[in-house]
């Protein structure tokens, strides 16, 4: 079978001083939960445009999240791209860890990208078809680091980034989309039979909306699309012999008998809307291995079971995951130790995002949960709930107890967020369905 290429053309970061990162890491921001609130969100905004796999025009959006309050003008970023198998999901899918993240003092964006392949729903997509799709959602990724740095330079820097310390992260399709972005740097590895033009010429089957070389045509053009590091949350490259010394830092987690994406080197297939085969893929342990072999920076951590991208199911790996990122980004741009070899399993009240005042039982939850009020010394107090997407499911006004109990009601399975209100305080914790 034919393997998937996509392309990509390195730049020199630029390294910031020790006492610059020292500065911007003070007070133990990107460690702890410092902007408690909800983080300030600005949605839609146009950060490209392409065309898709039918030659149909796509502008490109994401969502920006920045911590409310903050007054830092030099602040760390992190894009995210959702999962779906490059024919579904949405950008809204990555909204919590965007939130969680931006509380730490991050600025947080999860982008769409150019959906669908072609060969769907029949004969059903190939390598080249698979491709095709992944060179374009790489290209939208590598679009939307550009985008920042170009409003950096010229759109008078509006979300206060620091473009030395930009990082790039998904699940699934995501984490695909990231180790491409890092590790297909070369266009000599691009396949001879994959023609960028568009057009099919004999064996060559021309694919829409890859034009532009390395970078792609999906915008700002000119601007680097470098990233410092990435994180890779159940995805797979195409083949890690890409992988060479001095390239980009890589985190990935994998649950080991991921029946999805392979955590090993194994043969993938497109599940919805029916089974391909694909293509032999490079999963997480095996980007580990490689990493290893060259002398890349890296951590690795797998996780027990079959489940593909467990943070979406689980809230303690959700948790764990958090903390292995927040170490290995502040590693990245604060210079603190990194320790790959003694993950800590426990859950997120280790960074605080939970508030101690505020008790919650039982979680997880089957039909109904009671939230502990009684460190609120019995004030009026307001109970939101949201879900992962970042939507408000519930809503309780002017609450006077010890305890309040929430049924579940029709609300489908996963983690979700309360968010307790009284006197102007926002105290937040993380709960779960199932």
């Amino acid at each position: 079978m034919k393997k998937i290429y996509t392309l990509f053309t390195g730049s020199i970061l630029l390294i910031a001083s020790s006492v610059q990162l020292n500065a911007q890491c003070a007070g133990n921001r990107y460690h702890d939960i410092l902007f408690p609130a909800m983080p300030d969100s600005t949605m839609n905004i146009v950060y490209g445009n392409n065309v898709t796999y039918s030659n149909a025009a796509q502008s490109l959006k994401l969502d920006v999240y920045q911590p409310h309050g903050d007054t830092d003008s030099m602040r760390a970023l992190i894009i995210w791209a959702h999962g779906g198998s490059f024919v579904g999901g949405a950008k809204a899918d990555m909204s919590m860890l965007c939130r969680d993240f931006s509380k730490m003092g991050y600025v947080t964006a999860t982008m769409d990208y150019r959906l669908f392949m072609t060969g769907l729903p029949f004969p059903g997509p190939d390598s080249n078809d698979a491709g095709g799709a992944v060179m374009r959602a790489v290209q939208d990724g590598r679009a939307a680091v550009r985008f920042f740095r170009k409003n950096a330079r010229v759109g008078g820097n509006t979300y206060n980034i620091d473009t030395n310390n930009i990082y790039f992260g998904g699940g699934s399709a995501g984490g695909f989309i990231a180790l491409h972005l890092a590790y297909m740097d070369q266009e000599s590895e691009f396949p001879a039979y994959v023609d960028t033009t568009g057009v099919t010429v004999g064996n060559k089957r021309g694919q829409k909306g890859v034009h532009g070389g390395c970078e792609g045509l999906s915008g700002n053009q000119g601007y680097s699309s470098k990233v410092k590091a990435i994180i890779n949350l159940s995805g797979a490259v195409a083949d890690t012999s890409w992988m060479h010394f001095g390239d980009t830092p890589v985190i990935s987690t994998h649950s080991i008998n991921d029946g999805t994406v392979p955590c090993g080197t194994h043969l993938i297939y497109l599940t919805p809307p029916s089974t391909f085969p694909i293509q032999v893929v490079d999963g997480s342990n095996s980007v580990a291995l490689r990493a290893n072999q060259v002398g890349i920076v890296n951590c690795f951590k797998s996780y027990p079971g079959n489940h593909h991208v467990p943070e979406t199911s689980n809230q303690l790996i959700y948790d764990t995951t958090l903390i292995l990122v927040r170490d290995f980004l502040e590693y990245m741009h604060c210079g603190t130790p990194l320790t790959c070899t003694s993950f800590p399993a426990t859950g997120v009240n280790e960074i605080k995002a939970d508030d101690a005042a505020i008790k919650v039982f039982p979680n997880p939850a089957a039909s109904s949960l009671t939230i502990d009020l009684k460190a609120l010394s019995g004030r009026v107090v307001n109970i939101e709930l949201y879900d992962a997407l970042g939507r408000k499911v519930k809503e309780i006004s002017k609450i006077k107890a010890e305890q309040y109990t929430i049924t579940r009601g029709n609300l489908p399975n996963g983690i979700y967020l309360i968010n307790v209100i009284s006197d102007g305080k926002l105290f937040s914790k993380k709960i779960m369905f199932e």
